[in-house]
């Protein structure tokens, strides 16, 4: 795995001189990206371009065009045989470009040394526009996490505005949903069989926009049809907009899904039903191709990509989640349902990991979406054939659902076993609530706390990291996330082991703030009840809405797009504010704000937790840091008030 022992050839090539050293007279696929260009299964446009590859076709990669000089990066290469490829990158543009306030991030993680300005806002449809202008008799398929939550009408948080699927405004010829691998399959298998572009309208998990005067929608015996309210419709009634959600949710997550179908403008945008859920040896052929694991050497003197060295000694083990949590895009775009590697699979990419030059012996995660989901799945496959819940474990975990945590284990040993991993951390973050026994029902309680004990003594470096969002119980049943007493009976499970083990570990809980339905009162309760536990929280999150989550619907509609009910939702910024201070109602600059509050509210309660008198919070408190939360971990009190948890009615 040394960098001087590999040719520049070993990558997918990114200029002329590289695709000539290769011996190509033409290309047969040309893929713009927003990232940098990281040739690991990590980063989608590396995986896309290894796929590509693999069946057998010339292709290249140009990351981070330039988008304000005389646009050469979009005609160096030249026209392709087949099709132009473009995604964003591996993260929406606008999250990538804007924090939760709209403030302009000063670090792009996608980027050499982190530097901002190499990747355009809504970065898909200025690549496609440009590349339309250019070539307009070239077909444009995007793809990628920007596309993939964007297919359909969704509501743009940094503009303010309801927009029409990205097909219209990027102009491409194809839309491919979620993971790549099935649809670019069956795409390529057809077009090297002389297929036209034109003609590809019945392809599994791909979206187009098709002009009912010129063509006629195909027709797919075995697909049922469904029709969602029209763009336009969408931007007169909020309701009718939320409606469409379920609709599209449902959809996505079906084992026999509709084709869906929307009116934008004269023209309908068909969505085709997803492909199954990879398989093992699917899944496996797209983690064994022949990546170098590194960054392009044309980024040697630009200084490091912090996403590649986040991610550098890391596994990926699975994909998909069924949490279906409101605010998450993750089963939008990865689906519900688990496709997991095999262990063999994995196993080879930790030889090839343990053997790069600079491996000290240590992995830094060995996780996917949730860390452990890992070979999750229904017991009896007819009974997920027919379900159309978003999510699998909320309110409750489906009695169909196999959620043992065996494998997992038996995975983390295997893993410690190879003679050159000194210790496997699980850097993702844990469902807790599927290790509580009084949740997880399906499991046996002895392999919980089997799997709890393996991570803890083994795979924790100081701190394990949990989510359990919000202490409301009305909060956290929109977000689809289990009462906040089972984080309690977590907890208490954490610190057995803890004593138990000695570990002097800490547990460190993500929470967000300004989310839907969260009040002003539920973020006090919030700030009281984690204080009670002697957590002290400095780095938290502010509810960002990105298109395709129930929680965006609501921000914006103000209807929950499941009951059509109204929820009421933090939006301005003196509101967000507001619920943001009581995370921090230890700094100096919010004591007097959080004082009137709660008096005003009548909850004397809450304040005598947040801000007693006689406070002896600064003598027992003990500080910690994470990179992204950072808590203080508090000497339990010997005299704890006991907090009332807040109901929803004023006082």
């Amino acid at each position: 795995m040394n960098t001087k022992k590999l040719q520049l050839t070993d990558w997918l090539p990114t200029t002329n001189k590289e695709v000539k050293l290769r011996g190509w007279d033409e290309l047969d696929v040309i893929l713009f990206s927003g990232d940098a260009y990281v040739d690991h299964p990590s980063f989608g446009p590396a995986v896309i371009g290894r796929i590509l590859e693999s069946y057998g076709l010339r292709v290249a990669i140009v990351p981070q065009p330039n988008v304000n000089d005389n646009l050469q990066d979009f005609e160096k290469l030249g026209k392709p045989r087949l099709f132009f490829a473009a995604t964003g990158g591996c993260m929406d543009p606008m999250v990538s470009n804007y924090t939760a306030s709209k403030k302009r991030r000063d670090k792009d993680a996608y980027t050499p040394n982190g530097d901002i300005g190499f990747r355009p806002d809504y970065a898909t449809t200025v690549y496609c526009n440009i590349l339309k202008e250019k070539f307009p008799e070239v077909p444009i398929l995007i793809g990628g996490i920007e596309a993939s939550l964007r297919r359909v009408t969704h509501y743009d948080y940094w503009s303010d505005k309801l927009m029409p699927t990205i097909l219209e405004t990027s102009k491409a010829d194809m839309l491919v949903y979620g993971m790549g691998e099935q649809p670019l399959r069956e795409i390529v298998t057809l077009l090297q069989k002389g297929v036209p572009f034109s003609s590809l309208k019945n392809i599994k998990q791909t979206a187009l926009l098709i002009n009912p005067k010129e063509e006629k929608i195909p027709v797919v015996n075995d697909w049922e049809d469904v029709e969602i309210s029209s763009h336009e419709v969408c931007l007169k009634d909020k309701k009718a907009y939320a409606s469409n959600f379920k609709v599209v949710e449902q959809e996505s997550n079906k084992l026999k899904a509709r084709r869906i179908f929307q009116k934008v403008g004269n023209k309908m945008l068909m969505i085709n039903p997803p492909f199954p859920t990879m398989t093992e040896a699917e899944i496996d052929g797209s983690f064994d191709l022949p990546y170098t694991r590194l960054p392009h050497p044309k980024y040697d003197k630009r200084g490091p990509i912090p996403a590649y060295e986040m991610i550098k000694f890391s596994i990926n083990i699975h994909r998909g989640c069924f949490g279906g949590c409101s605010f998450c895009t993750i089963s939008a775009h990865q689906g519900k349902f688990i496709a997991s590697r095999s262990q063999e699979s994995i196993l080879r990419e930790v030889d090839k990991v343990a053997n790069m030059p600079d491996f000290k012996g240590y992995l830094s995660d060995i996780g996917g979406p949730s860390a452990n989901m890992y070979k999750m799945k229904g017991k009896v496959q007819e009974i997920c054939d027919k379900c159309v819940a978003p999510s699998c474990i909320s309110p409750v975990i489906c009695s169909n659902l196999d959620t043992s945590h065996k494998p997992l284990t038996e995975l983390y040993q295997a893993v410690d076993k190879h003679p050159k991993v000194k210790k496997s951390f699980i850097g993702s973050g844990i469902r807790h609530d599927m290790l509580v026994p009084e949740f997880n029902k399906n499991a046996d309680p002895k392999e919980l706390d089997a799997y709890t004990e393996e991570v803890m003594t083994k795979h924790v470096s100081g701190r394990l990291k949990v989510a359990p969002e919000h202490t409301s119980d009305n909060v956290l049943k929109l977000m689809r996330k289990p009462s906040f007493t089972y984080f309690h009976k977590f907890k208490e499970r954490f610190d057995r082991i803890n004593i138990k083990n000695k570990l002097n570990l800490q547990l460190i809980p993500y929470f967000i703030s300004s989310h839907p339905a969260s009040e002003l009162e539920d973020m006090a309760n919030l700030a009281a009840e984690t204080k009670n536990m002697g957590f002290q929280l400095e780095q938290v999150q502010g509810f960002t809405p990105t298109p395709m989550t129930v929680a965006t619907v609501i921000y914006y509609s103000g209807y929950h797009p499941y009951t059509l009910k109204e929820v009421p939702t933090p939006r301005t910024k003196k509101e967000k504010e507001d619920q943001h201070k009581f995370f921090f109602w230890y700094k100096k600059e919010n004591k007097d704000w959080i004082r009137n509050t709660l008096q005003k509210v009548g909850r004397n309660d809450l304040l005598q937790v947040l801000l007693p008198e006689n406070n002896s919070w600064k003598k027992n408190k003990t500080t910690h840091k994470t990179a992204q939360h950072t808590f203080d971990d508090a000497i339990p009190f010997n005299k704890r008030k006991k907090v009332k948890r807040f109901s929803g009615k004023k006082k």
